[in-house]
Parts: C-alpha cells; sequence; structure tokens
C-alpha cells in the first residue's frame, strides 16, 4: 500500500506543500495516482477481511517468528507530519519510495489497534495525531500470516486467544525500535499508545533489552484488572509516565474479573494518571478518542512529557 496525500481528521484532502517536506516530482506523481486508485483500507488486515488462523494451529515460535515481525512492520500505517498541520500518509513498507527532505525530527507515537484490527477507529487517531505533530506508526497484527480470532465484537467477548498478547507485546517492541531508527524520528520521544486490545499492550509491554524503551504511554479502553495475571496491571519502568482512559461503564469490562480502573497500578509521582468518564454521554462508551475532551487530554499529557 504505498504513499498518498492524506485527509486530515475533518475529512477534506490537505496536499503537500512546496516547503517541508520536499518531496521529489516522482514521489508526488506516485501519490496523487494513488488519490484516485485509492488507499487499500486494511484488505485482510481487520476482522471484517481477515480469514484467521485456527487456534490449534498456532505455535509458541509464531508469536515472535521475525518473518511475522517484519510482515507486520512492512504493512504498518504511517503519517509523517507537513508544515502545514497536514501529514504524508503511507506504510512502512514504501517509506523507501519517498524522496523527502525533513528539517526537524519529529516525536512519534507507535499506535496499537483494537482486536478487530485496522479500521476507522484507528485512522482517526492516527491522523489526528500527525495534524497535531506527531509522526506515526500502526502496526497491524493482522498482516501476520498465522493470525488467530481473538474477539468477538457482537457479542463482547475477548480473550479467544490468549498468547494473542504476547504476539502483540513482540509486534510493538519490533515497531518500537523500528521507528527509533528512521532519520525523522528523535529516538527520545517515542510514545506508546494502544486502544482496547491494543491498549493492553501497551498497558503490559515490557522493553527486556531497553532498546523499545518509550517515554511515556496512553491506554485507552482498559481496566487494568483480568483473570489472566499476564493481562493484568502496567508494567513501564518506575519513571515512565502513563495515562489510562476509560469509560466508567465500558460494556466491554462488566465481569467481576475485568471490572475496575488502573488507578493503583499508576506511579502518581511521575505523571501518571487514570481518567475514567462518568459524563452522561461518556459513561458506556468503549472507544473515548473521538470526543473533543478525550483528545485535550491525550494531547495534553504527550505536550508534558515532550
Amino acid at each position: 500500500m504505498p504513499a498518498r496525500v492524506n485527509e486530515s481528521v475533518s475529512g477534506p484532502v490537505n496536499h503537500l506543500r512546496p516547503k517541508h517536506p520536499k518531496v521529489s516530482r516522482a514521489a508526488l506523481c506516485g501519490l496523487l495516482l494513488l488519490l484516485f486508485a485509492g488507499m487499500a483500507s486494511g484488505s485482510g488486515l481487520n476482522s471484517s477481511t481477515r480469514t484467521f488462523t485456527p487456534a490449534a494451529e498456532m505455535r509458541s515460535e509464531d508469536w515472535n517468528d521475525p518473518r511475522e515481525l517484519e510482515r507486520v512492520w512492512q504493512a504498518a500505517l504511517v503519517r509523517i507530519p507537513d508544515s502545514a498541520h497536514g501529514y504524508v500518509e503511507t506504510t512502512a513498507g514504501e517509506l523507501h519510495t519517498l524522496s523527502v527532505a525533513y528539517g526537524k525530527k519529529f516525536p512519534a507515537v507507535v499506535f496499537l489497534h483494537g482486536c478487530s484490527g485496522i479500521g476507522k477507529g484507528t485512522h482517526t487517531r492516527i491522523n489526528f495525531l500527525a495534524t497535531n505533530g506527531y509522526a506515526v506508526i500502526a502496526p497491524p497484527s493482522m498482516a501476520r500470516k498465522k493470525y488467530p480470532q481473538s474477539c468477538d465484537r457482537e457479542n463482547l467477548r475477548g480473550g479467544l486467544y490468549r498468547d494473542t498478547l504476547k504476539m502483540r507485546q513482540f509486534d510493538a517492541g519490533y515497531a518500537i525500535e523500528k521507528t527509533k531508527a528512521l532519520a525523522w524520528v528523535d529516538p527520545r520521544r517515542v510514545y506508546l499508545v494502544g486502544l482496547s486490545e491494543g491498549g493492553i499492550a501497551a498497558a503490559t509491554f515490557r522493553s527486556e533489552s531497553g532498546k523499545a524503551s518509550v517515554r511515556a504511554r496512553v491506554v485507552e479502553a482498559w481496566t487494568c484488572h483480568a483473570g489472566w495475571d499476564e493481562y493484568r496491571g502496567i508494567n513501564a519502568p518506575a519513571g515512565e509516565p502513563v495515562l489510562t482512559l476509560l469509560a466508567s461503564e465500558d460494556p466491554w469490562f462488566q465481569t467481576p474479573t475485568t471490572r475496575g480502573e488502573c488507578t493503583g497500578f499508576l506511579n502518581p509521582d511521575n505523571g501518571s494518571k487514570s481518567v475514567v468518564y462518568t459524563d452522561a454521554d461518556l459513561r458506556q462508551r468503549h472507544a473515548l478518542f473521538e470526543d473533543e475532551r478525550v483528545q485535550a487530554e491525550v494531547l495534553g499529557f504527550l505536550s508534558k512529557h515532550r
């Protein structure tokens, strides 16, 4: 899925400017052609288009198979801010086709999608962050050759394959390391942001070697409570701030094992905070980021820890 000119959060197309970033004529032509061809919305990268691998066929070696990790990285959605509050839209696998010169290094977000894969919610979040000056990389775990179904959205059932969490964590670590190596990313200002299942992965991710460490984390739509130990709590280092966002009556988390919120797992001394929304229009939502109040909370947190 090659690059194209972006669509802003509000919808209209923002054409690339002749200033930063500078794009070659060939690259720009390719971008414009792809506007008319249309970007693949994630064929095979979400639950409505993916053929899932039977759980019985999964093996532990699949979780961090280098070939699988690279498949996810190559398919990662990429947004690179420009000087006019827009962004270049491409994938990690197509970055080599762009001839782009930047006069700065951007703070970057590695975004982890929910259990249904890449969809409208993913685009809303990564486009918004890019519009606000963050380079964004969104690795789609469903780009793996072998991937089992992990949730049933219609019946609000998660945890259908327990070790999905390990796969998502491996994908996150690989993407963080790759993101830090990009010439236009400030490796000291890389953040991990996740929604729902991606939020669980963001909360529980641990960089064993330190190479995939991040500046801060944002966890949307997760309670930090679970019946499985590896799903519970926060695995951020002591000095790393974490922002958690949750609707008080999130319909996905109303069982005795998942009900609750993350306050008890956070270190308020390092700037971490749990925000639980009880407002009538938010308290029964799962995805929260579409609301301007939540967007302001996230931007404020990221800005504070830049």
